[in-house]
Formats: C-alpha cells, sequence, structure tokens
C-alpha cells in the first residue's frame, strides 16, 4: 500500500539545508550554546531526532543571525522521498518508528533478528533513509505483520498491541524514546 508521508530530516539532511557541518547542528542543540535549535522541534525515534522538513527548512529565518537555507539541497531531499507533503511542526507527523521501537512491537528476542530479517528482503522497504538510518510508518510495519507470521520459520511476530497504542498516543517511553548520548558526554550519564 503507497502512503503519502512527510518529509522529514535528520542531522545530515538538516544541515546540507544550510551548508553546514553535521556536527553543527548537535552544537546548535547545546543548552552550553542557549538551544538555538529547540530540542522539542524534533521527533526522537530510536535515540536520535528528526524533524519534519517545513520546519527545518524555515528554521533559518527565525534565527536571531539569519541563515539562508539551500532549495536546490532541499528540492533534492523532497526528489529522494518520492511522494509525501511538507508540515511544520512535529505534532502533524505520524507514528514513525526505528529499529528500537520494531524490536518492541513485536517483542524481539535481539536486535540482529530484525537486521537479519531486514537484510533478508523480508520485511518491508524503509520509508526513510535519513543520516544513515532506517525508519518506517509504523502502519507500513503493521500492514507487514501478516506477512511477516507467514514467512517465520519460529517466531510468532504477534504485535503488542499496548506499544502500538503508545506510539499512536506519543507515549511510548520504551527503547528508541529517548536521545543517545554520543562522544566525549556519553560516558558523563553513566
Amino acid at each position: 500500500m503507497s502512503r503519502r508521508k512527510p518529509y522529514l530530516v535528520g542531522h545530515q539532511e538538516f544541515a546540507a539545508l544550510y551548508r553546514v557541518d553535521p556536527k553543527q547542528v548537535a552544537q546548535w542543540l547545546a543548552p552550553s550554546r542557549g538551544s538555538v535549535l529547540d530540542p522539542s522541534t524534533a521527533v526522537v525515534v530510536s535515540g536520535v531526532r528528526y524533524w519534519p522538513l517545513g520546519f527545518a527548512a524555515g528554521w533559518g529565518a527565525t534565527t536571531a543571525r539569519f541563515r539562508q537555507v539551500d532549495l536546490e539541497v532541499k528540492a533534492r531531499i523532497i526528489a529522494e522521498q518520492g511522494e509525501g507533503w511538507e508540515p511544520s511542526d512535529a505534532a502533524e507527523l505520524p507514528p514513525i518508528v526505528g529499529q528500537h521501537e520494531i524490536i518492541q512491537i513485536f517483542d524481539l528476542p535481539a536486535q540482529g533478528t530484525l537486521a537479519t530479517t531486514i537484510a533478508s528482503g523480508r520485511f518491508p522497504a524503509p520509508d526513510w533513509l535519513l543520516s544513515g538510518s532506517m525508519l518506517w510508518m509504523l502502519e507500513t510495519v503493521l500492514d507487514a505483520a501478516p506477512m511477516l507470521r507467514e514467512s517465520a520459520r519460529s517466531l510468532p511476530w504477534e504485535v503488542d498491541q499496548a506499544v502500538v497504542t503508545a506510539l499512536r498516543e506519543g507515549t511510548y517511553d520504551g527503547p528508541g524514546s529517548r536521545i543517545l548520548t554520543r562522544g566525549r558526554h556519553a560516558r558523563k550519564g553513566l
């Protein structure tokens, strides 16, 4: 089934829109720099932030120091993502999942199980490939459940309705719901 999906960007695409290094996006988010980019404007999927393209493309005009968006990059992002629509607010987005959430939806024993299923071609193609990560609309994953059950040798591929409900209501707080801390600051959180 084909669905119009919202255009999204990750750190790399956000940086490309403004012709800066992806590390700059992390600096814009840093509280020590006054959070030039409000973290609440993004959705967190599998521990990583993603923004609606409409927000990301308009953000530069809202900052104290005007930043010009690269319209060619924006057009390329739209072309790469196919038919869709351009939301401006994270609240407009449908439920989006990555591998962390999918593991919880199906109560899989390990990430390797999902990775093997994806690599074998039995899992639906991702709706997005952003900043190196595969993302799916929740409905894409749920539509694939019957086929996954039929082709499985040992796993039941049963959907955990509590996880699905939490994802739909925006109350999911399981693995992947918080930002993954990386780099030199990761140890400080331990």
